[in-house]
């Protein structure tokens, strides 16, 4: 059976963008490319306690502006999948699924029983930035090995949130910015995104076999999550990082395909 480069995706029939769907019980909830429109939900989200104090790469408070600038950046990388892909399927139709190195959808949302939706978070993968090393130029040389390696390479480590590396130049240069809202949390709705990104794009679209996953000290919730999508914790890390004035320490988690 031959597939749309877009499979997994499904696509809305009215709107042409595609989504992935989560497992019941939250089917209502869908994973979507971001939108311009998005960007006037991220400040009332991220300068809520419950997040913002979770999060390294995204300057507190967030702003209008800040939202402006991030928004351009994550609409062109979505944008340049999805155009990679369509043109894959252009040239080589019914052709083998081709291996690319983001997911197209990351934006959660929840779909209203009148069919209009809402802006829930964020969840991202990108290549890991090895936090876990703690000399500075040691960990600055692996990022830029594992940068280099070539799509397909098991050995390549990934991390959710790896796009923080990409994030503006005033901006920290790493971070943890996959995030829910505080209406929906307690809910399980991050594990089965991060589950599904995991399982549906990641590992047969991405490649990837190897993540690492890391959280502040004190995260609970955002532990259990990594751990629900079956990381194991290999420890406690603190290299230094203090953000907005408090030294954080972070959970260092990792997590292997049984099926290379």
């Amino acid at each position: 059976m031959t597939h749309s480069q877009l499979y997994p995706l499904e696509v809305n029939p009215a709107t042409a963008e595609p989504f992935l769907r989560l497992p019941q019980p939250n089917e209502n909830i869908i994973i979507t490319p971001p939108r311009l429109s998005d960007a006037q939900c991220f400040p009332p989200i991220l300068n809520d306690p419950h997040v913002g104090q979770w999060l390294e790469g995204p300057p507190i408070p967030y702003t209008d502006e800040h939202a402006a600038e991030w928004i351009q950046i994550i609409t062109q990388q979505s944008k340049a999948i999805l155009d990679e892909l369509t043109a894959e399927d252009t040239l080589r139709p019914g052709g083998y699924l081709k291996l690319v190195g983001g997911c197209p959808v990351r934006h959660i949302r929840e779909v209203l029983p009148d069919g209009t939706d809402v802006y829930l978070g964020d969840i991202d993968i990108g290549r890991a930035p090895f936090e876990e090393i703690l000399d500075p130029e040691e960990r600055r040389k692996q990022v830029e090995i594992n940068e280099s390696k070539p799509l397909g390479d098991p050995s390549i480590v990934w991390t959710f949130g790896g796009e923080s590396i990409y994030v503006p130049s005033n901006w920290s240069p790493t971070g943890f910015p996959d995030y829910i809202a505080p209406s929906h949390h307690g809910r399980g709705i991050m594990s089965a995104a991060m589950r599904l990104v995991l399982h549906s794009w990641a590992i047969p679209r991405m490649g990837v076999r190897h993540m690492s996953g890391y959280t502040f000290v004190g995260n609970a919730g955002s532990a259990r999550v990594f751990e629900k999508s079956g990381f194991m914790l290999k420890g406690v890390l603190d290299n230094g990082k203090t953000v907005r004035g408090e030294r954080k320490r972070l959970n260092y988690l990792e997590w292997k395909c049984e099926q290379q």
